[in-house]
């Protein structure tokens, strides 16, 4: 390095430091990528241009040249494409002198034996093809096999930087300095088929290798994000402002949580000393203390403590005391210490109690830095972000505002691109009548022309694509005579002395529509397994009709899938001796359809692992739903056409649930479980918020 180094001062004595370090950094970056000296141009031909004026291209290019011999000595330096200048290209042709005829030159002989004759041809109007411009085959092959193997070095290194960790600091190539929250320091599953590119500018590459990109604005432009053959974003730009905050919305599926990871892992560049939280939809639980997990989100002051413990270790290796809290805390504690230039959130009330959902709507509010926070609680949309980023269609569009004011913006823009559409096509085929009419009247030639102008000049606008309804449907159900399900006087608890829940007094029947709310741990995911019969009482009686066949929705549902198999072959080891159009049939009446149904399970999004677990589910024919945070992943559209389904299903449902468009749609009676028993609340789910807020307000004096 060297060598280029006083090559590239002797070459260039006015060249300034920074610019100086800016090629040299390049030089050393891409040396294992440059494959001739025309590579070597393109990434600092035009600096070093900037800093020698009086230098031809054609120096420049030889200077490059020199430049990879040193670099790559078994590449010998050769010239690639575009070196040299350009002579005439009629010389070219005609070796620099005119001719004259002496006869006249009789073409139709010459073809006739041109195939056999075409080495004695000398006429220059039968001329022969500069063999310097003909493509040597072998040396096309060979190119595309270098580029070939640079395309599988970079995939390489991608899948290594993925596989390293997705918590991981990166303080240069404008990747941001990211810290990551996970569940008690398990790491989570690496992308595996998901990759970016991104245009980048010259401008702010030079101000990132000066060190002089202060903004704390985040401009992603013209960038791609794939999942493995599905393009989920094209040509996409995001643009989020310091300060604001972001509700990232759009159907399951669509490549939400995969653009947020793509932002956290670096591989979509922005400043490098913007830091970065990123909280992840799906958390795994581990023994590690809350409050080191949290810690460790700082990736920075992990690293130094770490080394301050092995030095320690080395001197008295005497160990570090902490103090153990509850990992479900964890990423509340993290929004507290860490305070990021970028935090990310995917679904942070998932698991959440209504008690802790005010609270985090209440303090994101004031969150200082930007925000980017995908969510499907449409309250949570319409409380927490200044700003909405629709995702559809391969694309990104910006709204300002709340989800409220996002729906009906996008409603009337809707219907307004409609009716342009439809004027330009009634306008077009007018048009075109005029046209077809007069095509061959000499008198109106000259309009007809115009008008066919006109049309190409006419911009092309595109009709509205509706998105594809979402429909659940749950399987019809026989009617049973009550009693059908009773609770009297149950008490139970997993340890002696310690009681969840007492003398629990509670009915339902086919026609009821229960939804039970309370704290995290204060006992509804136990009411409803002593419902189903799944734990026995302590004390008290269960009775349950004979004919009843529960369809339970464990709020856990992920967890009891199967990853590396398809919805399909899912269905059929759950229910094996069915045909295969009954199992597909089956997923189709909850979205899950047509390719997507083939795909293994891992690779689904949150959302359509939902509607897997809800085809399973009512496979069994079940007359009666017992549903556990069944919209955890769902989006806005599925959650609504959960609600539909509910109401439209003639069997019973009992439901633990804290989203409150669904409580609105469905409930009709509401029961909260808290202090170890079980009560009805009259007033409905207004009452209930107005309980938990008062609770909190007396909490925060």
């Amino acid at each position: 390095m060297a060598a280029c180094q006083d090559l590239i001062k002797s070459e260039f004595p006015k060249i300034d430091d920074d610019l100086y370090q800016y090629v040299e950094g390049i030089l050393e970056n891409g040396v294992e990528d440059f494959e001739d000296s025309a590579e070597v141009y393109d990434a600092i031909g035009e600096v070093l241009h900037e800093v020698a004026d009086e230098k031809s291209e054609k120096e420049i290019r030889d200077i490059c040249n020199k430049l990879l011999r040193i670099l790559r000595p078994d590449k010998g330096g050769g010239g690639g494409r575009g070196g040299g200048g350009g002579g005439g290209a009629l010389n070219d042709i005609t070796g620099g002198a005119h001719k004259v005829l002496n006869a006249p030159v009789h073409l139709a002989s010459m073809a006739a034996n041109l195939e056999n004759n075409v080495t004695d041809i000398k006429s220059i109007w039968v001329m022969q093809r500069d063999d310097s411009l003909k493509v040597d085959q072998k040396k096309l092959e060979k190119a595309e096999a270098k580029l070939q193997a640079k395309q599988e070095r970079r995939a390489e290194q991608l899948v290594t930087n993925r596989s390293s960790s997705a918590v991981t600091s990166s303080n240069s190539g404008g990747g941001g300095q990211q810290v990551g929250a996970g569940g008690g320091g398990q790491l989570m599953p690496a992308l595996q088929a998901a990759t970016a590119s991104q245009a980048t500018s010259k401008k702010e590459a030079k101000m990132e290798a000066k060190g002089c990109n202060r903004t704390q604005d985040i401009r992603i432009e013209n960038f791609d994000v794939a999942y493995g053959e599905r393009v989920l974003l094209q040509a996409a730009d995001i643009v989020l402002a310091y300060g604001r905050r972001y509700g990232l919305v759009g159907r399951n599926g669509i490549g939400k949580t995969t653009l947020l990871r793509m932002i956290s892992s670096g591989q979509l560049r922005i400043p490098s000393h913007i830091s970065i939280l990123h909280v992840e939809q799906e958390v795994v639980g581990d023994d590690t203390p809350a409050l080191e997990s949290v810690l460790e989100c700082d990736i920075v002051r992990h690293t130094l403590l770490k080394r301050e413990q092995e030095i320690n270790a080395l001197i008295n290796n005497k160990s570090v005391p902490y103090l153990t809290i509850h990992t479900f805390t964890t990423f509340f504690y993290a929004l507290s210490i860490c305070r990021p230039d970028l935090l990310l959130l995917d679904e942070p009330t998932n698991m959440l109690d209504m008690k802790a959902i005010i609270w985090l709507e209440t303090y994101l509010q004031n969150w200082p830095t930007t925000l980017l926070v995908v969510s499907h609680d449409r309250h949570f949309l319409d409380t927490v972000p200044t700003d909405i980023l629709h995702l559809h269609t391969q694309r990104i569009d910006s709204y300002r505002g709340n989800y409220d004011n996002f729906a009906k913006t996008k409603q009337e823009k809707l219907k307004n691109q409609q009716r342009e559409w439809e004027a330009q096509q009634q306008h077009r085929a007018h048009v075109q009548e005029f046209i077809d009419r007069f095509r061959y009247n000499a008198n109106r030639a000259s309009s007809v022309q115009s008008k066919i102008k006109m049309l190409e000049r006419l911009p092309e606008l595109k009709n509205v694509e509706k998105e594809v309804e979402v429909v659940l449907k749950f399987p019809e159900t026989e009617p049973l005579s009550p009693p059908i399900l009773q609770l009297n006087e149950v008490c139970f608890s997993y340890v002696k002395g310690k009681p969840i829940l007492t003398n629990v007094n509670l009915g339902a029947t086919l026609e009821s529509r229960i939804c039970i709310v309370g704290d995290n741990g204060a006992g509804k995911t136990t009411l409803l397994k002593l419902i189903m019969g799944l734990l026995s009482p302590s004390s008290g009686d269960q009775h349950t009709h004979r004919a009843i066949k529960f369809g339970y929705f464990s709020q856990h549902h992920v967890d009891q899938l199967a990853m590396g198999v398809s919805s399909v072959e899912l269905l059929q080891q759950s229910y094996p001796g069915k045909p295969v159009e009954e199992y597909r049939r089956q997923l189709g009446s909850f979205g899950v359809s047509g390719d997507l149904a083939l795909q293994t399970v891992g690779s689904l999004s949150g959302g359509q692992k939902s509607r897997v677990a809800f085809a399973r589910m009512c496979m069994a024919s079940p007359n009666f739903l017992v549903l556990d945070e069944p919209t955890n992943h769902l989006d806005i559209e599925t959650i609504e056409a959960l609600g539909k389904a509910i109401n439209k299903y003639n069997g019973g449902v009992i439901l633990v649930s804290h989203d409150e468009r669904l409580i609105r749609m469905v409930c009709k009676e509401l029961w909260v479980c808290g202090g170890g028993t079980v009560t009805s609340i009259e007033g409905g789910f207004d009452e209930y918020r107005r309980i938990v807020e008062r609770e909190l307000a007396e909490t925060n004096k």
